[in-house]
This record gives structure tokens, sequence and C-alpha cells, in this order.
């Protein structure tokens, strides 16, 4: 029977919950590296012992961790993020320039033929790789020359949140940025373009036109579709049908249209997950009630998934990367809170019960389906 491994990171440490297919019962692990906070825990999908966390303290500075026995044990690697050449400035809060900065890592994505092959997104916003597991870091810089003077925080930071590799096409990348907006590459990071076609953000762009400069939350893809995009956008659930060459809304129903995380169904391509919040100053479930949205048309069209999830006096968030999907059939899905619960449904969204109750706040949730 088939095992699965959920990985999460919290403001306090490292968690990892085991269960075999069943999806029943689980066993708890943890927490690793206490009293640290843990932007994300991602494994490789070419070798599924070969684990990767950021670990990142106000105090200690930035370190990561590589565990090559599925999370048993763990030895710190290379933790030296040097931007290339002379990284000049960006755009601040106040529309000043300001230099910039390494604060973070905020997402781990392995390659997916390669464990020792790494892409980190990082704040002040670029992208690095390693290619010797982990021990060394490179940026690939020709992110930062894609408009970068003009890239200006969102309210947690200019933080690179998620990177998308094209199964079919590794030097296919897109990237997003808060709040600069979503970025794509076909040389594997040599050049970049912005990919922001169709973005309407009026509060912060007064220019329905601007090229850079969106606040993108999240985006997920496919993995058999690697041309079909889905993105949460502070404000509004977009989608592109063109490799992110333009975008257009599929918000539809939903009760608000502000959120962080987005997942796709493992086996179903056109059945979306997300989680809508109140406002953007009003980061909880509208009327108190903890509720996942499911499209199964792709956007537009979407019902509320409320059996087993607390439906009042909920006022939790769920952050950007806190949601994921297992590969068995029925698709299992994972999110955590701030509230320190982890939920998960085996049956794609149908039901949901809590594998883990009041861990530390939940940043990152990712999840292996084993053999």
């Amino acid at each position: 029977m088939s095992t699965v491994r959920v990985l999460v990171g919290t403001h306090k440490g490292a968690f990892i919950l085991t269960s075999d297919g069943k999806r029943e019962a689980w066993d708890i692990s943890g927490p690793h590296f206490a009293g640290w906070e843990i932007y994300h825990v991602k494994g490789s999908p070419a070798d599924p012992n070969r684990l990767y966390a950021s670990q990142t303290s106000g105090w200690f500075g930035q370190k990561i961790q590589r565990s090559d026995d599925g999370g048993r044990t763990w030895n710190p690697v290379g933790d030296k993020f040097a931007y290339d050449g002379t990284p000049g400035t960006h755009m601040w809060y106040d529309g000043t320039q300001h230099p910039w900065e390494f604060k973070r890592v905020w997402h781990l994505e392995p390659s997916l033929t390669d464990p020792d092959a790494v892409y980190a997104g990082v704040e002040d916003a670029a992208l690095f790789r390693t290619a010797d597991g982990g021990q060394t870091w490179q940026e690939l810089p020709g992110l930062r020359s894609a408009k970068g003077h003009l890239w200006q925080p969102g309210a947690g930071g200019m933080c690179l949140h998620s990177i998308i590799i094209d199964p079919a096409n590794p030097k296919r990348l897109y990237v997003a940025i808060s709040a600069a907006g979503v970025f794509a590459t076909e040389d594997g990071g040599q050049t970049w373009r912005a990919a922001n076609r169709g973005l309407v953000s009026p509060f912060q762009l007064p220019d329905p036109d601007a090229e850079v400069g969106h606040c993108v939350h999240c985006i997920a893809m496919h993995p058999s579709r690697p041309g079909i995009l889905f993105m949460q956008k502070h404000w509004d659930v977009m989608r592109s049908d063109d490799s992110a060459q333009s975008w257009r809304e599929v918000s539809g129903n939903l009760p608000t249209d502000f959120g962080f995380p987005i997942e796709v169904h493992a086996h179903e391509p056109e059945t979306i997950y997300v989680v809508p919040i109140k406002s953007d100053s009003e980061h909880f479930p509208p009327d108190g009630k903890l509720r996942v949205y499911r499209s199964r048309t792709g956007g537009n069209e979407w019902e509320p998934l409320t059996k087993g999830l607390p439906q009042k006096d909920c006022y939790v968030n769920i952050l950007r990367d806190a949601m994921a999907v297992d590969t068995l059939d029925k698709c299992g899905v994972y999110f955590g809170t701030t509230g320190g619960q982890v939920y998960a449904s085996a049956d794609s969204g149908d039901t949901w019960k809590p594998i883990a109750r009041d861990l530390p706040a939940v940043l990152s949730v990712s999840v292996q389906t084993l053999a």
C-alpha cells in the first residue's frame, strides 16, 4: 500500500505527518528545528527520501537543511545567498528606491529529475539555484533584469514565493513575486518576460496596462497541461490558457475573491481549490466559516466544501504555500492554518478532518505520495 508523507513548516519548527494509503491514522514527527521559522519543506520528485527545508530566524539568519532519509535526520548545507554583481535598487513602499537586501528563503522547488538540483525563491525577490544538493547557491540574475527597479514589496515583503517547472520542458519556468507579478523563462532562467497581461489591480496600479507591480499570491499548474495556469491574486482568481501570455478572471460565484493558496486536483486538471478570506485587511474566512471552494470547471462555477470544517467562530488564515494535493485515487487535499491545524480530505474535498491540531502557526504544507 502507498504511503503519504505531509511536510509541514510552521513558525516554530517542522513536522512530518505520515499515513498509509487509507489516510485514516497519522503519525507525527517533530518538531524538527524547534523554535525556528520553517518557511518551506519540500521533497525531491527524483528521490523521495531527499528533503530540503528553509530554516530562518530574525536572530540567527537563514539556513538550509537537507535530509537524505525522509526526514529522520537532517544536516545543514549551504546558506550563502549572494546577489550576482551589484544588486542595485528596487521600489520601496513610499515610491523611493531601496537597496536589494537578502532576508530569507520563502520557497524551495526541487528539480523533477535531479535530487541535487533545487531552485530557491527568496526575499528580496530573486531566484537562486543549486546543482550540488544545496552546498552552494547561485542567483539567476536575469530575472531582476525584468524591470526589477519597479518591483515593490507587498504587505508581507517582496518575496518570490511560487516556482513552477514545466515537466515537458524543464527550461521553461514560471515564478510569482509579491508584489511584482508573474515572470516566465524559456531558457532555464537566463532571460525572462513579464507575464501579467490581463491582470487588473486598480487599487495598487492606476495604469491598467502596467507590465509589473501586480500582487500575485500563488500560481498553480497541472503537470499534464503545462500551458494552463491558475492564479490566486490579491483580489481575483485568474486563469491562463496560453502559457501565461494572457490571463482572465474566473472568480465567478466565490463569496470573496481574496485569498492566498490555489491548487489543482491530481487527476482532474479542470478541478481547482481555493480558500477565500474576507479581505486584505481581515485575514479570516467570511462569516467565521472555514470553507474550501472547489471548481470542477476550471473556474467561474464554485461549490463550498464544508463537511468536517468549523462553520462558526473560525478566524484563522491559510497562507499561500499551505495547501497541497497527493496523487492517490481518490486525490487527497491538505491545508494548514495559522491556528495550527492541518486538515485533510481523502476524497477530493468532499469531507475533511484535522490530522494535526495545536501546532504552531502553519506556514507551508507539501505532500509526497510514496510507493
